[in-house]
């Protein structure tokens, strides 16, 4: 990828400026790609995001913070996505009658159902943006990722 070529300058970037541009060209081409994944479900990365975080609760319930503390997206409205799951019926949200603040949020079946079709399209996707790495390469850019 011909950083340079791509956002259609002459001029000679610095190494760093490269770099950082580079980031954010392959960031856009890996979120295009896994949201055309996730196209047929309706759902976006940020609601599949909390579709697994609920999934690896193993039947217990969430509140917003801890989903918020484990998306990777941090600036996500947790509760704008929950809402939308609530309404595709994946997620059901329960309200504590003795403290309305304290609220839970636990996938249902169907929310498991969907998400299984899901991990399937978006294994597919992963493999097809990953296809020109090898198995070394994936884990020398994990190293150096693991710098930041």
């Amino acid at each position: 990828m011909n950083v340079e070529q791509i956002i259609k300058t002459e001029k000679e970037l610095s190494l760093q400026s490269r770099t950082i541009i580079h980031f954010m060209l392959i960031n856009n081409k890996i979120t295009e790609a896994l949201g055309i994944a996730l196209k047929p479900f309706e759902v976006s990365l940020q609601q599949f995001n909390v579709l697994r975080i609920l999934r690896g609760q193993f039947g217990k319930p969430a509140n917003l913070s801890t989903l918020n503390d484990r998306m990777v997206t941090k600036r996500s409205n947790t509760t704008r996505l929950v809402d939308k799951l609530i309404k595709k019926g994946f997620v059901d949200r329960i309200i504590c009658p003795s403290n309305r603040r304290k609220v839970e949020i636990s996938i249902t079946s169907d929310g498991k159902k969907a998400l299984k079709q899901m991990d399937t399209a978006m294994k597919e996707a992963e493999k097809s943006i990953l296809k020109n790495m090898s198995e070394s390469d994936l884990k020398q850019l994990n190293s150096l990722f693991n710098k930041f």
